[in-house]
């Protein structure tokens, strides 16, 4: 019996690194009108984005609900000492809070809920670590204590192509201030108190990604390190080879943004996320 690790579809986290570090992934929802889709299960990633680029219907998200979170926590605690649960940021969605619902029933096991304070990757690679302390016998107060201390060492940007789909979502917060200012512009966001915060603006795509490599060489040696995208695969494979070369690091991660982010991101967007030293 061991910590059991839980995340949801906002990790972006491959299915291959989960089933190898016995991660569970809770999908959240997709909506097209009145057509509901489990991110990633009912709804892959190139049908979500051709509907999202083509279709006439914007698509919306919805949150795991309490009891998609019974249920599993339930299935869970029967083999485990411990459940951790670990979710995207409580200021861009209502995820947090339906797992802090449900882990107020009675399991055979506690549950912890942690706010990652993140999303996409950055989610992920707490994750990645969580499981990866448990799976080598941390007690499971030792793994909720270095979880909790990895949130701080967490950073995330993001290029985006366009501001257009985060402020159809409803999730453009404090980058509204440069929607007037777009034309031709590509926007660079990180994610910072647990929400997508404005950081600078490039004149175009190429001194765009030029930019994110430019943070990730500021922050010296990581522990862990992803590339992101939605759409431009040969792109992010290309920068994954860079960030590879330029850090070192040869267990760098490529993961897509699935339907439940592809929906604010929009086509385009890539980003990187990175874990430093505790």
């Amino acid at each position: 019996m061991n910590t059991k690790i839980i995340t949801d579809s906002t990790s972006d986290l491959p299915q291959s690194i989960a089933d190898k570090l016995g991660i569970t992934i809770i999908p959240l929802y997709v909506l097209f009108g009145k057509e509901t889709y489990r991110d990633r299960i009912d709804i892959s990633e190139d049908g979500f984005y051709k509907r999202l680029i083509e279709g006439p219907i914007h698509p919306t998200t919805s949150q795991p609900s309490p009891q998609d979170f019974i249920k599993v926590y339930d299935e869970l605690s029967k083999g485990a000492n411990g459940i951790i649960s670990i979710h995207i940021s409580s200021k861009l969605s209502g995820t947090c809070s339906s797992a802090w619902q449900a882990a107020k029933n009675s399991f055979a096991c506690p549950v912890e809920v942690i706010d990652s304070s993140s999303v996409s990757m950055g989610l992920g690679l707490i994750a990645i670590a969580a499981a990866t302390l448990a799976n080598n016998g941390e007690s499971f107060e030792t793994v909720i204590t270095k979880t909790r201390q990895m949130i701080e060492k967490i950073h995330v940007w993001a290029l985006f192509d366009t501001l257009k789909y985060l402020a159809l979502g409803g999730r453009i917060g404090k980058a509204q201030a440069l929607m007037g200012s777009m034309l031709n512009i590509k926007p660079v966001l990180a994610v910072k108190n647990g929400e997508m915060t404005p950081v600078t603006k490039a004149r175009n795509r190429e001194k765009g990604m030029t930019l994110l490599n430019g943070f990730v060489e500021k922050l010296g040696p990581v522990d862990d390190l992803a590339v992101m995208y939605t759409t431009t695969k040969d792109e992010a494979d290309a920068f994954a080879e860079h960030l590879k070369n330029t850090t070192g690091n040869k267990d760098l991660k490529v993961a897509r943004l699935g339907p439940a982010l592809g929906v604010h991101a929009g086509p385009g967007t890539i980003g990187v996320a990175a874990r430093v030293p505790l």
